[in-house]
């Protein structure tokens, strides 16, 4: 019987390894990217990806109004504009139905919905506030054509401060427990209406009447807001510190 020599053995036998350590590679990285694909599967589903395009929608809604009040302050208004606009706004704000609907219905409910959702929601009632408030709709009656200062500052500063009251809940006793106010529902179907109302250069009342409406339902809910909050700091003995 004929041995190989040792050299021979030692190649083969490293060989071996090698094989084995690729082998054990080409495994490590197969799981890598199936995993990756199963969590981009969860994340991306379809309910978000219709969140997605409602926050892409918001900067061609913005563009689109701002293209519109510079023509009117130009004389020539260019109704192509303000009909975009409309129509961008009202598919966003229609598809809010659209994702929630799939989420539901198909199981499709993660992690990254639950952030993504709220920034759609509040980006494109903001986004709708703000541009309204800097740019002029009305050439006839300039009222009727763009919001009060005043109200915008209103929304953005309750958001702010629900938002810091928010973080400092969790910091402090590390959940928050958010619950749904009727005025809160309120004050975000008259913002809807106040944006409308400027849009379709609707007459049938006032324009500060439906803002002042708007505004008085926006404060009271961050009010009850900022209340049920504090009652949670209470509760988990935050509020008021025992002297030692």
């Amino acid at each position: 019987m004929q041995f190989a020599p040792s050299w021979i053995r030692s190649a083969e036998t490293a060989k071996a390894d090698c094989r084995a350590s690729v082998s054990d590679a080409d495994q490590e990285l197969a799981f890598q990217r199936n995993a990756l694909q199963l969590l981009r599967s969860r994340l991306m589903t379809t309910a978000n990806k219709i969140t997605i395009v409602r926050i892409l929608m918001i900067p061609a809604f913005v563009t689109m109004a701002i293209y519109y009040g510079q023509s009117v302050q130009r004389g020539a208004p260019a109704e192509w504009e303000r009909f975009t606009a409309i129509a961008i706004f009202l598919i966003a704000s229609l598809s809010d139905g659209l994702d929630g609907y799939v989420a539901r219905h198909y199981n499709q409910r993660s992690s990254l919905g639950v952030v993504l959702d709220p920034i759609a929601d509040k980006g494109l009632l903001l986004s709708g506030i703000i541009t309204l408030s800097i740019s002029n709709w009305s050439e006839l009656d300039p009222e009727y054509g763009s919001f009060p200062t005043w109200f915008p500052v209103l929304v953005i500063s309750r958001d702010a401060i629900l938002f810091v009251g928010a973080a400092v809940l969790y910091f402090l006793i590390g959940k928050v427990h958010v619950k749904p106010s009727w005025t809160g529902k309120v004050a975000t179907v008259l913002q809807m209406v106040a944006i409308g109302w400027v849009m379709l250069q609707v007459r049938l009342l006032p324009l500060l009447y439906v803002v002042i409406a708007a505004g008085f339902f926006t404060a009271i809910s961050g009010i009850i807001y900022v209340t049920d909050g504090v009652r949670q700091l209470q509760a988990a003995g935050h509020a008021h510190p025992s002297k030692s």
